[in-house]
């Protein structure tokens, strides 16, 4: 690590620990009642409202974008967070909380963790998966439509999902031959100050390599990766390699890993060790403070994989389609047939219990296992949304 580099990450994360010291933030309600801080990096508002309490979530961030599908020039589909789609979808996310004020706090700031804590609610942030929302955007228009999505709730954007865009290159961007690992654009390097000026948070999940190395260099504020895995690992495009790792860790931000047991191990039979094996190698390369929990999935879990009770054989078959279009196009990490689709003991609403009680078995100690299950989130989201 060069020395600017490891200026900078000690100055943010002072400044990320000084936000958490704040008289605001201090001597909070579950150092007394003992309830536990479980954030989750990435899951979506529930049906079933009563999920949200069973999910002992003090704090979660949702995915409240809307989809088109989009034939790409290769004949694989993107799906793509359009404006159209997810100013609907964001309207209509705002309504659902507004609707249960007794279970939700819209988040704003950080800070909102502790309100939502204080009234035994659940802060939920905002995110969309794709800068695509926002693609007609500029300095020119003086970022209209990304002031709309704000002004609407938005917290969290994501760069890219999957493919690049006019801001950022793809994880799975491919010549048909080799990936491409495009660089964050002019026009990303745009939006990256746009979101600085906001403070929004930036989630470089999907997004190629070269993209996440160029944002962490340009961000002023820490960003995250949401949701991923390490490519150390599973060596897969949509798994990250350490030096974007140490790189979101260097910028005060955190790596979220996810519960998509594909991208966690190549072991036949994924277990709650294989995720904890994903936590500490992010550990050990990046440290304690540069890991979280995500989902990626409903807070209940994989919906279809539940009702096939967890049947990882049967339930994998959904993805063999898209799985072998890619591996037709050579993209890295599709020549390996998936196995599994999720982790059955992580397949649950009770998900962040289970990592707390595996964590310990693992001879995590207390404070560390209070960052992993939400202390890092709630430290990043401290700083960036004021």
């Amino acid at each position: 690590m060069s020395h600017d580099l490891l200026t900078r990450r000690k100055l943010l994360k002072g400044l990320g620990a000084a936000a958490l010291c704040s008289p605001f933030v201090t001597q909070h309600a579950w150092a007394v009642d003992q309830r536990p801080l479980f954030i989750d990096g990435l899951s979506f508002l529930p049906k079933d409202i009563n999920d949200v309490k069973a999910s002992q979530l003090s704090a979660f961030i949702a995915d409240i974008s809307d989809i088109e599908a989009i034939k790409q020039a290769d004949g694989t589909t993107n799906y793509k967070r359009s404006y159209n789609a997810c100013i609907k979808s964001i309207k209509a996310a705002k309504a659902m909380v507004d609707a249960n004020p007794e279970v939700y706090l819209q988040g704003q700031t950080g800070l909102d963790i502790n309100r939502a804590f204080d009234s035994k609610r659940t802060a939920v942030f905002f995110q969309i998966q794709g800068a695509d929302c926002v693609e007609d955007d500029s300095s020119q228009t003086n970022w209209k439509q990304l002031e709309e999505f704000k002004q609407q709730g938005l917290r969290v954007l994501q760069l890219t999902h999957h493919y690049g865009n006019r801001y950022a290159g793809g994880a799975l961007d491919n010549n048909g031959k080799a990936g491409l690992n495009l660089p964050l654009t002019p026009a990303g390097h745009e939006l990256i100050e746009a979101l600085n000026h906001r403070h929004m948070l930036i989630d470089v999940s999907h997004s190629s390599p070269k993209t996440a190395l160029d944002t962490a260099k340009a961000s002023k504020s820490p960003i995250v990766q949401s949701h991923g895995a390490a490519r150390s690992i599973v060596n897969h495009a949509r798994c990250s390699p350490d030096e974007v790792i140490r790189a979101i860790a260097d910028t005060g931000g955190v790596f979220g890993i996810f519960m998509m047991s594909f991208w966690l191990t190549n072991r036949p039979i994924p277990t709650i060790n294989d995720y904890i094996k994903q936590i500490d190698h992010v550990v050990r390369i990046a440290g304690v403070d540069s890991v979280a929990i995500a989902n990626d999935y409903p807070l209940r879990g994989q919906e279809n994989l539940l009702k096939l009770n967890n049947d990882n054989a049967e339930g994998v078959k959904e993805y063999l389609d898209w799985w072998h279009s890619l591996r037709a196009k050579n993209v890295l990490g599709f020549d390996v047939e998936p196995k599994h689709v999720v982790i059955p003991e992580l397949n649950t609403i009770e998900r962040m219990s289970r990592i707390d009680d595996a964590l310990k078995k693992a001879r995590f100690k207390s404070s560390d296992r209070d960052r992993i299950m939400g202390g890092n989130w709630q430290r990043v989201l401290n700083q960036v949304l004021i």
